[in-house]
């Protein structure tokens, strides 16, 4: 029955490498291992389960509820030409100063593809025009898209906050040492690729920025409010306590409503903008964490859950090893972080005292890890969204965003292992 399910579940990786749907891959794999030993509705009963699984629902639909929001007033928007215009008075950080800026971007706007599009739009012939490299200027957006992992929103924190029985702020708290260090060595190491390769800001390569109508206005209110949601959580999380505590759904609700306020935009549209954002992250999203759910119970149905539980208890390395290696490759290989990630957090994350390890910092080490991996994938949503933007083959993204996240991958590692 063991060698039946690593045979499935080595079908159904292949299948999400081939790009078939996500979701229907592992929901198929999951009924499969079941249907194997007789008992195809647990599996079923998993998809159930997960479909009402409050917490996740609530955290992931109004975070990008709120997203939605942000994108119809067009603070997003405001947020990304500030950060923008700073960068411009700092020619000299321009590759590094461009990841940071999208890995800010990328926590109030979690999606990967969606923070690639709003901030490659303006950032990427900005660096364009400066001088820079189009694919080293479309790699500097992809890198910053590892700050996912610090929103609420991310599908993973939650997740991993329901498996501890902890606040999502907490799981967050937990990996914000090791995601800043992540930050830091995917910049630098994009920045010394750049020097290498001579592609940073060059007066040769220099143009000016054709006029193609008026100059957007910067509106700083408008620009602040995709961040008051963050902020609110930070104030009123247990670790700061400034402010009462703060729920996830309250803090996006709040944070709609005032960008209802600072544009004074129609409110139905509004209204309609923030619900299409909660179906839409449902569909995606949550049908990915309900799809991985199938797949999970599958795999503990057959036994082979158990199984690599008894062999990954025999030492610590190995646990750690495949908590970030294998979702690290899985996500360079398919383009996508999450299914990998999750479904390894939902077989084996629960089990994780059995290895030595907190539930969130193998849940997070999975995270980052896909994270990581999906950041230099020349098959991801968002490279070929700035691929598309900057006018390259989305393998020369990979190319120049490879080594950092090669780097990252084992200064993270270094990190969990002293946890």
């Amino acid at each position: 029955m063991i060698w039946i399910g690593i045979l499935i579940v080595a079908l159904t990786f292949l299948a999400i490498i081939k790009r078939y749907e996500t979701r229907l891959v592992l929901f198929v794999a999951g009924v499969a291992m079941a249907l194997v030993v007789g008992k195809p509705l647990v599996a079923i009963d998993a998809f159930a389960k997960t479909m009402v699984s409050g917490g996740l629902v609530t955290t992931i639909c109004t975070v990008m509820g709120f997203s939605y929001v942000m994108k119809l007033t067009g603070c997003d928007s405001h947020l990304v030409n500030v950060l923008t215009s700073l960068l411009k008075q700092a020619k000299f950080v321009l590759i590094p100063g461009a990841v940071i800026v999208t890995w800010i971007i990328n926590i109030a706007l979690p999606s990967t593809a969606g923070c690639a599009a709003a901030v490659g739009a303006v950032l990427i012939p900005t660096l364009i025009v400066s001088g820079v490299h189009p694919a080293m200027a479309a790699a500097c957006v992809m890198s910053g898209t590892i700050g996912s992992v610090m929103s609420p929103g991310l599908a993973h924190n939650p997740f991993v906050a329901k498996l501890a029985n902890v606040d999502v702020m907490a799981v967050i708290a937990g990996h914000t040492i090791p995601a800043l260090i992540s930050l830091a060595v995917a910049a630098t190491m994009l920045t010394i690729v750049s020097h290498l390769r001579k592609e940073g800001a060059s007066a040769e390569r220099s143009t000016e920025i054709a006029n193609d109508g008026e100059k957007f206005k910067i509106n700083v209110v408008k620009a602040v409010v995709p961040i008051i949601p963050l902020v609110l959580l930070v104030l009123g999380s247990k670790m700061v306590a400034l402010i009462p505590e703060v729920t996830v759904p309250q803090a996006m609700i709040i944070g709609a409503m005032l960008g209802f306020v600072v544009t004074w935009g129609n409110a139905q549209e509004i209204s309609k903008s923030f619900f299409k954002g909660m179906g839409d992250s449902y569909g995606e999203i949550m049908g990915i964490i309900i799809a991985a759910a199938v797949f999970t119970q599958g795999m503990d149905t057959i036994g082979l859950t158990g199984a690599l539980i008894e062999n990954m208890k025999e030492s610590q390395d190995v646990a750690r090893y495949a908590a970030s290696i294998g979702p690290f490759f899985l996500a360079v290989l398919s383009g996508s972080g999450d299914a990998a990630a999750l479904a390894f957090n939902g077989a084996v994350t629960p089990h994780a005292a059995q290895f030595g390890f907190k539930i969130t910092d193998m849940g997070s080490l999975a995270t980052i890890s896909g994270g990581l991996g999906r950041t230099m994938s020349p098959v991801a949503g968002g490279a070929i969204v700035c691929a598309t933007i900057a006018g390259v083959n989305p393998m020369e993204i990979a190319k120049r965003t490879a080594p950092g996240m090669f780097c990252a991958l084992v200064a993270v590692l270094i990190v969990f292992s002293f946890n």
